[in-house]
């Protein structure tokens, strides 16, 4: 991770929403959302909008066709036992049509993220549209 630490970076803001986001949302009610994205000319990882998506089809929606992002998601869960889970990830999104130096951009910041975001787990996704079945695959791998 050292290299990667050296080459991609983190604004201060940056670094505080997103320990923000992880803390504020562990006790959410709805999912909870946030867009990431690699500035291609600073290497900086930053937010890509303001926005806090709780609507999994909107953020589908938000989700650029033919350029990979980094998606913090808190999505609460009832499970057959009852209890509450609200596991904390990261989508790796990585549409097949995006070109080869945006894949190597992101795939090479993808452990610091993930890492820094201090998510559970990391799932990749290539099509936004698999966003509507997020909660199955959640509940499948508790």
């Amino acid at each position: 991770m050292a290299s990667e630490s050296r080459l991609y970076t983190f604004s201060p803001e940056t670094t505080a929403a997103l320990r923000r986001f992880r803390l504020g949302t562990s006790r959410a009610k709805d999912p909870q959302a946030v867009i990431y994205q690699i500035d291609k000319h600073t290497l900086e990882i930053a937010k890509a909008d303001d926005a806090t998506y709780t609507d999994m089809q909107e953020l589908a929606d938000e989700l650029p066709p033919h350029s990979p992002r980094f998606v913090l998601l808190s999505y609460p869960l009832t499970l057959a036992s009852g209890r509450v889970s609200v596991p904390y990830i990261m989508i790796y999104y990585l549409p097949v049509t995006c070109n080869a130096e945006l894949r190597m951009l992101y795939a090479g910041a993808k452990e610091l993220m993930r890492n820094t975001a201090e998510v559970g787990r990391v799932i990749e996704m290539a099509d936004a549209e698999d966003l509507e079945g997020i909660e199955e695959k959640l509940k499948g791998e508790q």
